[in-house]
């Protein structure tokens, strides 16, 4: 099967969700078919060299098609009277959709695949059989930042959320298989036939995130990409929250954020006992040198790779009930899972004076992100519905 697979942006680095799990599903996939890759790129700042020697064992033809700043306004304020949602506006502009057009009549694929709905817009109407992954639900994850903004900002984001329910309903019936990464998802998708959308979770690579007997520096570690809202929402939630319960019992703790672009709320946060590293060329020293791991999750919705990667390297874990629903880890089992602020400071005290505990909750982590995420098992069952579909037509 040939798969002309469309992206919002190039999958390398892999310092955000959605590029970690298309360069995945691409090397997946990979295994048993012809990929043809199209990647929008609307960051001057990613060598696209770099990338294109990290895709090239998996595809037999690597096209990226650049927007600027110009073709990005256009594009708003074409969503604007549209009524799409400003996140389909910001990806299509009319000249890549030439671009694509072109690619797709060159390659003559057996299936499309879009990933993000941010895509949907240049392949929705082709005559060709398409899969979408919607990987998270965008509407309610829009919902919750309109909870937590502020009331100048909040109509503008509600306005968002409203357009991208519709949209996100409007497009389903466009694509013949339809993904999400967990049930939690799937459950509050705004469509009636929301049960036909395939879970398709994400895995992780347990021969790269392995244990590493490291030295420890830091007490807690967080992770992830620090100018995605959510997660500074859960540098706020720690520094200003949960750290300063934690530090009335144990006043030298120190908590080690790492990840790529910290917004300024999240250098803010910086002190003697919150280290912000900003980007590291190698994530697994941020987990190899720390002795707990903490996703405190209020807002967003999907499942957190963080989580993932951090019990594969068999550190104990501490989330909240959002972040599990979709993770499905038994809680206190597994992991532990705190419902505000008290019960976070709690786990993390335990953790850190428990070793007996602390070895348990990561030996079991360990043992479940390994029994249950794969990424070779989660991208089988999607390739197989995409040639289910091919032997329908």
């Amino acid at each position: 099967m040939k798969i002309f697979v469309l992206l919002p942006r190039i999958p390398f680095p892999l310092e955000k969700g959605d590029k970690l799990r298309a360069f995945n599903q691409i090397k997946q996939l990979a295994k048993r078919n012809e990929i043809v890759l199209c990647a929008l790129n609307d960051n001057a700042k990613v060598s696209e060299q770099d990338a294109f020697h990290a895709l090239q064992p998996y595809c037999q033809s690597i096209n990226f098609i650049k927007s600027n700043k110009a073709q990005i306004l256009l594009g708003l304020i074409r969503a604007f009277f549209k009524r799409w949602p400003f996140q389909c506006g910001y990806f299509y502009n009319r000249k890549a959709a030439k671009k694509v057009n072109a690619l797709i009549a060159k390659h003559k694929p057996d299936m499309l695949f879009g990933q993000l709905l941010r895509t949907a817009e240049y392949i929705r109407y082709q005559d060709i059989p398409k899969t979408i992954d919607y990987q998270d639900v965008f509407s309610y994850g829009m919902k919750r930042r309109a909870n937590i903004v502020s009331p100048l900002t909040r109509p503008i984001y509600t306005m968002e959320y409203r357009r991208l329910a519709r949209y996100e309903a409007a497009i389903f019936d466009d694509f013949e298989v339809k993904t999400i990464i967990s049930e939690p998802d799937r459950a509050l998708f705004p469509h009636e036939r929301r049960d036909e959308i395939l879970i398709i979770p994400n895995g992780v690579d347990h021969d790269y995130f392995k244990p590493q007997e490291r030295a420890k520096k830091y007490d807690l570690v967080f992770t992830g990409n620090m100018s995605y809202p959510p997660n500074v929402n859960a540098v706020d939630y720690l520094a200003n929250e949960i750290l300063p319960i934690v530090w009335k019992t144990l006043p030298r703790v120190k908590l080690y954020i790492a990840g790529a672009t910290p917004d300024p709320k999240v250098k803010k946060a910086a002190s003697e006992r919150i280290i912000v590293s900003g980007w590291l060329d190698d994530i697994r020293e941020a987990y190899a040198q720390s002795r707990v791991f903490i996703a405190p999750m209020r807002i967003g919705t999907g499942l957190q790779n963080k989580l993932l990667e951090a019990m594969s390297m068999r550190l104990p874990a501490i989330t909240s009930p959002l972040a599990n629903a979709s993770l499905g880890a038994k809680p206190d089992e597994e992991i532990l899972v705190g419902g505000n602020a008290e019960e976070m400071a709690k786990h993390i005290v335990t953790l850190l004076t428990n070793q007996e505990k602390a070895d348990q909750i990561a030996h079991a982590g360990y043992d479940f992100t390994n029994r249950v995420y794969d990424w070779g098992k989660a991208t089988e069952r999607m390739e197989e519905a995409m040639v289910s579909q091919l032997l329908r037509k």
